[in-house]
């Protein structure tokens, strides 16, 4: 598995797109896994022919691990070990050979990402066992041996504690042994590494170890529990106790859903929210949207409501550039940018995700109709890749394709405002002094109340409500 970037330090297997037996060549996709960012495709880098898949669909893989075999010789007959000399000494025979002086050193080899680790003689130093007995104890063990100490009150061991086993907890002075997943594990569970029994090879701490130090202990056992003292879970609660987990489904929390969760209690939590709303006639910028689908601009592109928000918003930032901005609280600095990494929100069945497009303050409406289509249709198809969903400055989500009137977006993280689209219905307006029937809509924008006071905050969703209900404004503005 190889490390997708990001510092993810795992990935599920979604797909296989080959079988034990199959030729596979050098660039090929095998398997298709999803990250906590997104899917991405793993090509192999080998020719020859798939001789074991090590993990089926739905498993999820720490990075470094081997996930698929390929025989690069296939048909090549198998080469018989010739017997082993007897040994003088079985240390000796157990110790690797040292390399010849004039040896060439071992090479890297090519993985489905980067280089692997180099191919080496060295070891995992030995574990340190605990002393054999205290100072206090040999002391006492000492006198007596010398006839100048009272007998002790209880026995004193005289054999050494043997080395520790596989399941001894490592000694207090050694920093246990576990692979970065592990100890990111543990740290999520609050575990302490130095107090968990390690049962994997070398000392190693597995998951299962962490996962086993992380369970509540069991109860200690009455001397003599009464039967009806024993209570047992129902399998099928009686009406009106609780729920029928008979009629649940339980779905495990991971992937992009599991990353958009934690993003968003992260957020929620860290950046003080304010919404404001707006609801204003865009019946102007329909009519637009319904003109430039017939321009030959726009031929073989999308067109849509959708295309002007952006735009206006894109305007609104451009008259208004301190709201584009992220807080930095290690530095304790507010970073203004210069450049506008649109976000356009997204559900996928995956779970919702936030590509952005890079520089859309630079592209022309043309362009940006372009961008827009490109990356819908990439989200849509699971194919959006890490390095899209990073570097966002501002976010739109649009929910109104859902029939809704509007909401209150929570932010995307790093990111100073996100606004929400809302459902464009035909309603009674006021217009030109008469009430009569015309497209309303209704905008709400979040935004980070340490980089944005109400003052710009209403000033931004103020001029994108005033370009979208007078759309000449994209070039008085602009």
């Amino acid at each position: 598995m190889p490390d997708v970037g990001e510092g993810l330090t795992e990935a599920e297997i979604l797909k296989w797109f080959v079988a034990v037996g199959d030729t596979v060549s050098d660039g090929q996709v095998v398997c298709e896994v999803e990250t906590a960012k997104a899917a991405v495709e793993l090509p192999i880098p080998f020719d020859g022919v798939v001789s074991e898949l090590r993990f089926p669909e739905g498993d999820t893989v720490d990075v470094g691990t081997a996930i698929i075999s390929v025989d690069t010789t296939p048909g090549a007959p198998v080469e018989e070990p010739a017997p082993a000399p007897a040994p003088a000494a079985a240390p000796a025979a157990s110790a690797p050979a040292a390399p010849a002086a004039d040896e060439p050193a071992p090479k890297r080899q090519a993985v489905l990402v980067g280089y692997g680790v180099a191919t080496t003689t060295s070891k995992r130093r030995p574990r340190r066992t605990a002393a054999p007995a205290s100072a206090a104890v040999r002391e006492q063990v000492q006198a007596e041996l010398n006839g100048t100490a009272a007998p002790a009150a209880t026995p004193v061991p005289t054999a050494p504690v043997p080395a520790a086993a596989p399941t001894a907890a490592p000694a207090s002075g050694d920093r246990p042994l576990a692979k970065p997943p592990v100890r990111k594990l543990a740290r999520d569970l609050g575990v302490d590494l130095a107090a968990v029994l390690p049962t994997g090879p070398h000392g190693d701490i597995t998951r299962d170890d962490v996962h086993a130090a992380a369970a509540p202990e069991p109860a200690a056992p009455q001397a003599a529990p009464a039967p009806a003292a024993r209570v047992e879970q129902p399998t099928a609660p009686a009406a009106g106790a609780g729920a029928d987990v008979s009629r649940e489904t339980r779905v495990p929390i991971k992937g992009v859903r599991k990353a958009t969760a934690q993003a968003m209690v992260a957020s929620a939590f860290t950046a003080p929210h304010v919404t404001e709303f707006v609801t204003f006639d865009i019946t102007r910028s329909m009519r637009l949207v319904q003109e430039l689908k017939l321009d030959p601009a726009f031929a073989g592109l999308k067109v849509s409501p959708l295309l002007l928000v952006a735009k206006a918003l894109l305007v609104a930032i451009r008259r208004n550039p301190d709201v584009n901005a992220a807080w930095d609280e290690v530095n304790q600095e507010i970073v203004r940018k210069s450049y506008v990494n649109l976000g356009i929100a997204a559900a996928t069945p995956r779970g919702l995700i936030v590509p952005n497009i890079k520089d859309a303050n630079a592209l022309t409406l043309p362009q940006l109709a372009a961008a827009l289509g490109d990356l819908v249709g990439t989200a849509r198809e699971g194919r959006t890749t890490p390095a899209a969903m990073q570097g966002g400055t501002v976010t739109i989500t649009n929910v109104g394709v859902f029939g809704v009137d509007t909401g209150t977006p929570i932010l995307n993280p790093g990111e100073s405002a996100i606004l929400a689209f809302g459902a464009v219905k035909d309603q009674p307006w006021v217009h030109k002094g008469k009430v009569k029937p015309r497209k309303v809509t209704t905008l709400a924008l979040s935004f980070d109340h340490r980089l944005v006071d109400g003052e710009l905050g209403s000033k931004v969703l103020g001029d994108i409500a005033a370009v979208l209900e007078q759309p000449k404004r994209l070039m008085t503005w602009a």
